[in-house]
């Protein structure tokens, strides 16, 4: 009774540790989820407010925040294309790494770039927004680089696997097509005008029926004329007398 007890106690041990962590886990998931969420909502909202910016702000300040939302947008996409990639192809993890090194440099012109659009000193922003302009273009260039080149090499598989998939399609189609008649032909040959009039006479032995070549063949032969028999004669018929010769 008491090993029946300890059973039941350490099962229910058990589901209440599988029952915590499965809502642990259950919170993290939500948790994360929700931050995820929150991040994307923040991340539009700036993107908006700096567009809105570009627009409305000529000068510095609009170019700045220019700059702002091309960095931004580069490297965002290149993070996408090259962890969707990575995934796939163990080939794209190097230049994931590579990304994440100018990722770095790209908070930090962000950073940058955030910090001086409050600067009130507007004829030194003008003067350091070359340079500026410069490290934004290196960096989303750079990203651009290694987005395409993930991209231009998915394609390129996809592609390949195209073409591979239509050849094995094509071979498919001309096997489906390639079907054989179990029926014999019949050779076809002249036959003589004899040989025919013999078949069919066998033929119609065999059937028990008679064509008129058949019975011909079978019939004896019959002279065309018959002779005559001996001529009748009759009493009152006189005898012929001989003729004379004197």
């Amino acid at each position: 009774m008491e090993a029946v007890i300890a059973v039941f106690a350490l099962l229910f041990v058990m589901f209440m540790v599988l029952g915590a962590y499965a809502t642990v886990k259950a919170v993290g998931a939500a948790k994360r989820g929700v931050d995820r969420t929150l991040t994307q909502a923040r991340r539009t909202v700036e993107d908006h407010t700096l567009r809105a910016k570009s627009f409305a702000q000529p000068g510095p300040v609009g170019e700045l925040a220019q700059l702002r939302l091309s960095l931004r947008t580069s490297m965002r996409a290149t993070k996408e294309a090259l962890q969707t990639g990575a995934a796939e192809d163990e080939s794209l993890k190097e230049a994931l790494s590579l990304f994440q090194r100018l990722s770095a440099h790209g908070h930090e012109l962000d950073d940058e770039l955030r910090r001086l659009e409050s600067e009130p000193d507007r004829a030194t922003l003008t003067e350091r927004l070359p340079a500026l302009r410069e490290r934004t273009r290196r960096i989303t260039h750079s990203a651009d680089s290694l987005r395409w080149a993930a991209r231009d090499r998915a394609r390129h598989f996809a592609e390949d696997d195209l073409d591979s998939l239509s050849a094995q399609i094509d071979m498919e189609s001309g096997a489906l097509r390639h079907w054989t008649t179990t029926d014999t032909p019949t050779t076809t040959s002249a036959t003589p005008p004899r040989q025919e009039a013999a078949d069919a006479g066998t033929a119609a032995r065999q059937t028990g029926a008679e064509t008129p070549r058949a019975r011909a063949a079978e019939e004896p032969t019959r002279p065309a004329i018959t002779p005559p028999g001996p001529r009748l004669t009759y009493p009152w018929q006189k005898k012929t007398r001989p003729e004379s010769t004197t």
